[in-house]
């Protein structure tokens, strides 16, 4: 044991706490409209600092996010003093703690309170701040951090999420716990600002601060996300958040893709982390642009920190336990004052949780070596329930679920045991699962079988069960999902984007989720089954709302037909799918992992050029009416240059290479981090690119066929993506006035056409839903489903009867094309029937082969 420490003058401290006047007039703290700088805040701590005296003591501070609380902390740490910090609303944990470590003085709402008995404590020199070790479970164990931890873990924290001087965050978190407390850190390291707020993000308050003081940055535990979504955060207009951080516990991989997905099209990034308060707060992170591939793994460890795998022989599967090194890691324990002068008695973090190593380098989490379990951002102590559990009388067993507490207990009454179990945890009665059973699981040689107990939480909870009627509307989303995507993995958590889910089978989903729930969540596609809930709020009879790009595709091909009958002259509808299909490779595609995407777009290419082949091909042998170059799609690069029939095909010519070009483009990991980085600039690169062939400042010269050829037309694809990438109104308005800028002129002399092409544009850009009337809602799915066939087939179809009747050779030419569809879509199932599926079972996939539609409507 070191001598006692009492002079301040030869303690170290933590370096960024000394130097907050650095900063000058920037902002560090926000409370109630009251702006902090750090000039200011240096003043108030030296102030503070002075009436903790140069004797070196240990200060006791109550978190809270406030400017008092903050400014006691960052005192106690600038003057050498040790900092027990711990939580303010449990006052009989609070009362434990003091009459546990006896401090010299307790710093609460601003007072500072000395303590008149002889308190005096032996401080071993290095050390800094004192942290619970379980979050609200009462434990007496602490975490003791040296002021070089501290430190080492800001700066971490600070260099891998870019923290700048012109970020600002808000507490999300409370003060005392680690990971609230490493975000404080880390924000003060780089002399940002933090809004300090006790609203939950469920508080519309909460989100009125976040406008007002232009907050980039939110950090939350899992539970957070929950309330999240409840607040509709999807949908919120953010414009300065720069990423989104998770930590305290794991997050479900879907939703983990999920959150990707969001601030990928909203323009910010998402960091999932892992770490415990022994290491001063966080050991790994998850870079955003491997999340999407690897949601499931916790990342690579933080600069300065490393990991090893030791073996564990009863894990398997190549499992050990995760042990980190670095800077971070903790001196050691306390489990009473005499252990406040103990030096470093550990130089590696054994953290307990098993993991394996993946062939990416990232780390994965696979289970827990010991009996603690991480809910809400809290560690709970299993064994420590177990035991107030049996002071009631009661035989139970604990385990740690996702998102849940599970309690296995003998012939008990589960309301109370639920109660009890709460108490002693700290977490919401809500939060508990009770599971009654006769007997407890135990292994044959007489313990608590742990891992059976955690297998009874996939059990319904029969105290506690889902009402009838929302147990049915789970069943039938499954259903629909299952029959709409061919597949046999659906669960609860599942999403359409998830299952694989594109624009082929997006039209037929959206339409029969609408049947069902009685609206359409703008964000269903990326929205779990558990969360799409039946609305109270009916369309008015005999009308439903559906979304415009499905009516587009419907609209364009009846108009592409009719026009090609003279029955009408109203063209240009292949040009605005052409801009639709870029849409709905935003939504759809743009999501995915790249590895995924890549092989999905190459896919939905395949689903559009196999039936074009085989028609086209069919009447060549049959007719010899087209040449090779057009079955093969090949007309653009060796077809004629005026205008013949051999040009027909090129609106799928077209989407081909738009679809090939892009795919390609983004395989490469340097454009995909940039259209990650930049969701709505990119686009809009591209639109750029496209443009110079447009305005003929690139390419061959083609006068009679400019406005049919593929790298001409080009443009169009990625003015769609960007319209999906319009959030904000003032992206909308950069969509809108690219496309009435650049369409006039492109038609030449044929102002209809050019009126109906910019009116379809501004269509998809302003108006994402419509109504229209009940009775054509299935006939215009029908249409939209089978657009791409009906435009194969019917150049072939209406020559032949147009001679009979006009209307009867177009009403043909719809009936062969949605037979033809359906020739393809029963194929597929065949396929599908013999357990496999490439590209003719994925072609008719969800009986909407409509890559093609999207575009060509």
């Amino acid at each position: 044991m070191s001598p006692r420490s009492t002079e301040l003058v030869d303690c170290p401290t933590v370096p960024f706490v000394r130097h907050l006047a650095e900063h000058g007039e920037r902002t560090a703290l926000v409370c109630d409209g009251a702006e902090i700088t750090y000039c200011d805040l240096a003043e108030r701590v030296a102030d503070v600092a002075d009436r903790l005296g140069t004797t070196r003591r240990l200060v006791l501070v109550v978190g809270a996010n406030t400017v008092d609380a903050i400014v006691a902390y960052l005192a106690a740490l600038s003057a050498g003093h040790p900092v027990l910090l711990v939580p303010g609303d449990r006052p009989d944990a609070l009362a434990a703690t003091i009459e546990a470590y006896r401090p010299d003085v307790v710093v609460e709402d601003g007072r500072l309170n000395e303590r008149a008995e002889d308190t005096s404590h032996d401080l071993h020199p290095d050390l800094a701040l004192l942290l619970s070790t379980s979050g609200s479970t009462g434990s007496p164990k602490l975490v003791r951090l040296s002021q070089h931890n501290v430190q080492a873990n800001a700066e971490a924290i600070a260099d891998y999420l870019d923290i700048r001087d012109t970020d600002r965050t808000i507490t999300t978190l409370p003060m005392h716990y680690c990971y609230g407390l490493s975000v404080l850190h880390s924000y003060l390291l780089r002399g940002a600002g933090i809004v300090l707020t006790d609203r939950s993000v469920a508080d519309p308050g909460f989100w009125d601060l976040v406008h007002r003081h232009r907050v980039s940055a939110l950090a939350g535990v899992p539970y957070t996300f929950d309330l999240l979504d409840r607040a509709g955060f999807a949908d919120m207009d953010l414009p300065h958040l720069r990423y989104v951080t998770q930590a305290g516990g794991r997050l479900d991989p879907d939703r983990v893709r999920r959150y990707v997905g969001l601030g990928h099209r909203r323009g910010w990034q998402f960091f999932v982390m892992y770490g415990q308060t022994e290491a001063t707060a966080r050991m790994a992170y998850l870079p955003p642009h491997l999340a999407a591939e690897h949601p499931d793994t916790i990342g690579v460890p933080v600069p300065g920190g490393a990991f090893r795998i030791d073996p564990v022989p009863e894990a398997g599967d190549g499992a050990g336990e995760l042990v980190y090194t670095g800077p971070n890691v903790m001196l050691g324990y306390a489990t009473d004052p005499d252990d406040l002068a103990l030096g470093r008695t550990v130089d590696e973090l054994r953290t307990g949780d098993l993991a394996v190593r993946t062939d990416a380098g990232l780390y994965r989490i696979v289970g827990r070596r010991s009996r603690f379990a991480k809910l809400f951002g809290l560690r709970i102590d299993l064994q420590r329930i177990e035991s107030v559990l049996a002071r009631h009388e009661l035989v139970a067993c604990c385990a740690g679920g996702d998102d849940e507490l599970i309690v296995a207990v003998e012939s008990a009454d589960a309301a109370h045991v639920r109660a009890v179990a709460a108490r002693a945890s700290g977490l919401p009665e809500s939060a508990v699962r009770v599971c009654v059973v006769a007997e407890m699981p135990r292994t044959p040689n007489g313990k608590p079988d742990y891992r059976a107990v955690a297998a009874l939480g996939a059990i319904p909870e029969p105290p506690r069960p889902a009402p009838a009627s929302r147990t049915a509307d789970l069943r039938q989303l499954r259903e629909l999902y299952a029959d709409v995507l061919r597949s046999d993995d659906v669960t609860d958590d599942s999403t359409f984007v998830g299952l694989g889910g594109d624009s082929l089978s997006y039209v037929r989903m959206s339409v029969r989720l609408e049947r069902l729930l009685g609206h359409l969540p703008a964000d269903w596609p990326t929205t779990p089954l558990r969360e799409l809930s039946p609305s109270s709020r009916r369309t008015p009879q005999g009308w439903r709302t559906v979304e415009t790009n499905v009516l587009i595709r419907a609209v364009a091909i009846v108009l592409i037909v009719g026009s090609h009958l003279h029955l009408f002259a109203l063209v240009g509808g292949a040009h605005v799918l052409l801009a639709s299909a870029g849409y709905n490779y935003a939504r759809f595609q743009l999501p995915k992992p790249r590895v995924e995407r890549l092989r999905t777009t190459l896919l939905s290419v395949a689903r559009i050029a196999a039936p074009a082949v085989a028609w086209i091909g069919a009447v060549h042998v049959i007719t010899g009416e087209y040449r090779w170059s057009s079955v093969l799609l090949l007309n653009g690069v060796f077809g004629p240059p005026a205008w013949t029939r051999e040009w027909r095909y090129w609106f799928v010519e077209a989407l081909v290479y738009a679809l090939v070009a892009v795919a390609l483009l983004l395989a490469v990991p340097w454009f995909d981090r940039r259209e990650r980085r930049f969701p709505f600039a990119f686009p809009l690169g591209l639109v750029g690119l496209g443009l110079l062939t447009r305005y003929e400042v690139l390419g061959p010269d083609m006068p009679t066929s400019q406005i049919l050829a593929s790298y001409v037309v080009f443009w169009l694809f990625p003015l769609g993506w960007a319209a999906a990438r319009a959030d904000a109104g003032w992206q909308r308005l950069v969509v809108s006035a690219v496309a009435v800028a650049t369409v006039p002129g492109f038609f030449h002399a044929e102002p209809e056409r050019t009126a109906l092409v910019i009116g379809g544009l501004l269509l998809l850009i302003w108006v994402p839903r419509t109504w229209w009337p009940a009775l054509l809602v299935r006939p215009a799915e029908v249409l939209a489903a089978s657009s791409l066939y009906i435009y194969l087939t019917h150049f072939t179809v209406y020559p032949q009867l147009r001679d009979i009747d006009p209307w009867f050779a177009f009403a043909a030419s719809l009936v062969v094309g949605v037979a033809y569809w359906q020739l393809w879509v029963r194929l597929g199932q065949l396929w599908g029937r013999f357990g496999r599926r490439p590209v003719v079972a994925m072609l008719a996939r969800s009986g909407a082969t409509r890559t093609r539609e999207d575009a060509r409507g």
